[in-house]
């Protein structure tokens, strides 16, 4: 498509800048002939606040990815697999490949505004789409077998710009990192909280990450909510046995 021979000029000429510049305009010229009917949706389209075309959504997706990859100073293969798999799933084999052969150097070597792409995002999308950006990336942080402090630091900077909720980060942390009280961190609740509180925090996060709230086609986006969804039933039953909740 015309936008990725765009941002491939404009890579070589102004490097990431012009790459951006590039894949845009390229972008605007594919929307008016129609190209962006005929082009993969991305997985976000149905539950966007306002519209935000596949080309920007991929754009700036992938620059987060890549700040979280080099949040902890090096580049794990197994952190680019994980989202190289997700483009995949998502967008095909041919046009993954397409997308990491103009934006692997960005990925590795060019430095990104995190709160910019964030701002961005916050004007376009609903706030249960910025929880699960936030799921998929603290994802990609485990993906090579942890999530380091350095990771969370820059995933928790990453929640503010996207104005997530404290107790909705720790939420979400709490299903990739473990401790001791993770069951309580995940219903987003304090120890002390009585049993009849224990079961209305579970219907409130039951009901928040029920797969039905993505209204999507898009098997990755649903295996993610479906994954959270556990997450939340696993910390009710151990709850349950802990206290003995009927």
């Amino acid at each position: 498509m015309l936008k990725w021979a765009a941002a491939i000029i404009g890579f070589l000429i102004y490097r990431y800048p012009g790459a951006i510049a590039g894949f845009v305009i390229g972008s605007l010229i594919d929307n008016f002939s129609g190209g962006s009917k005929r082009g993969a949706r991305t997985v976000f389209d149905d539950i966007t606040r306002k519209q935000v075309s596949p080309a920007d959504f991929e754009l700036n997706l992938l620059s987060l990815c890549s700040v979280v990859i080099k949040a902890d100073g090096k580049v794990s293969q197994r952190e680019l697999d994980y989202v190289r798999e997700y483009f995949v799933s998502t967008y095909g084999k041919e046009k993954a490949n397409a997308i990491f052969r103009t934006f692997n150097d960005v990925i590795k070597n060019r430095e990104i505004s995190a709160q910019r792409i964030c701002l961005y995002l916050n004007q376009r999308t609903r706030y249960e789409v910025r929880l699960q950006l936030l799921h998929f990336l603290f994802g990609i942080a485990q993906a090579d077998g942890s999530v380091s402090a350095s990771e969370v630091s820059k995933l928790s900077e990453i929640a503010g710009y996207l104005r997530v909720g404290r107790q909705d980060f720790e939420s979400i942390k709490a299903m990739f990192v473990k401790s001791g009280d993770n069951a309580y961190k995940i219903l987003e609740i304090d120890k002390s909280a009585t049993n009849d509180e224990i079961k209305k925090a579970y219907r409130t996060m039951a009901k928040k990450y029920h797969p039905d709230r993505v209204n999507t086609e898009n098997e990755a986006i649903k295996k993610g909510a479906e994954e959270k969804f556990k997450e939340v039933q696993k910390a009710y039953e151990t709850l349950q046995k802990e206290r003995g909740i009927a």
